[in-house]
C-alpha cells in the first residue's frame, strides 16, 4: 500500500486539489480520506486550534488519534493499493511543534513517542502546499470568512512560520518518508494540476 498525503495551511488549496482528483477518477484506484475535522460530527467537539495548556494539547492529540485509527481501519478494508490523505499525522506534529515554540508546552517529543504505541498511516510521499501568509489572508477574505474568523489562530504569522518550519527544515523531520514542497500561491486550478501530476507519477 502506498500512502500519499497533502499538507499545508488552511486555505492552501488541499481540498480543491482533492476535489479535482476526485473528478479525474482518483477514487477508482485510491482510498481517499478527508481532513480530520471532517470526521467530527459536531463543530463544538473539534479541539481548539489554540489550546490553553500542554494537557489540553495532549488531549487534542488523543482525540485526533481516535480518528486516525478509524482511517487506518478503513484504508485497510478498502484493499486499494493507494491511500490519499487530506492531512496526515504530520499535521498534528507540526501543530504541536508550533505551540511548543510559541508557548513552551514541550509536548512534541511526547507525541512522537506516543505514536510508537499507536497504529497510524505513515505517508510515503507528502505534498506540502506552500503559501505566504499574506496570500492566505486574501483567500480567507475572498471566501467571506474574515468577519467570522477575525482572530483566526491558524493564520497568525508566527504560528504559520513554525508550522511551515516543521515541514521544510531538517531540524525535526516529519513522519512522512519524503516531503515535496509545491509553491501554491498561484491559482487553485494550477495548484490542483500540479498535485495531479505528482500523484499520477507516484501511483502509475
Amino acid at each position: 500500500m502506498k500512502i500519499l498525503a497533502l499538507e499545508g495551511p488552511s486555505y492552501a488549496g488541499k481540498s480543491t486539489a482533492i476535489h479535482h482528483l476526485r473528478t479525474r477518477g482518483i477514487e477508482n484506484r485510491a482510498f481517499v480520506s478527508d481532513c480530520y475535522v471532517q470526521h467530527i460530527a459536531h463543530r463544538a467537539d473539534i479541539p481548539p486550534a489554540r489550546t490553553a495548556s500542554a494537557a489540553e494539547q495532549l488531549a487534542a492529540f488523543e482525540t485526533f488519534m481516535v480518528i486516525e485509527g478509524t482511517r487506518v481501519r478503513r484504508a485497510l478494508a478498502s484493499a486499494k493499493p493507494v491511500v490519499l490523505l487530506d492531512r496526515s499525522v504530520d499535521t498534528l506534529l507540526a501543530h504541536a511543534h508550533a505551540l511548543d515554540a510559541l508557548f513552551g508546552y514541550d509536548v512534541h517529543h511526547r507525541l512522537r513517542d506516543r505514536l510508537q504505541e499507536l497504529p497510524f498511516l505513515r505517508p510515503h510521499h507528502t505534498l506540502y502546499l506552500d503559501v505566504p501568509a499574506e496570500e492566505l489572508a486574501l483567500r480567507r477574505k475572498a471566501a467571506g470568512h474574515t468577519a467570522a474568523e477575525s482572530g483566526y489562530f491558524l493564520h497568525k504569522p508566527t504560528f504559520l512560520a513554525h508550522a511551515r518550519d516543521y515541514f521544510v527544515s531538517a531540524a525535526q523531520p516529519p513522519v512522512s518518508r519524503e516531503v515535496t514542497v509545491i509553491p501554491a500561491d498561484t491559482g487553485p486550478d494550477a495548484v490542483a494540476h500540479a498535485v495531479e501530476a505528482l500523484v499520477t507519477y507516484w501511483t502509475r
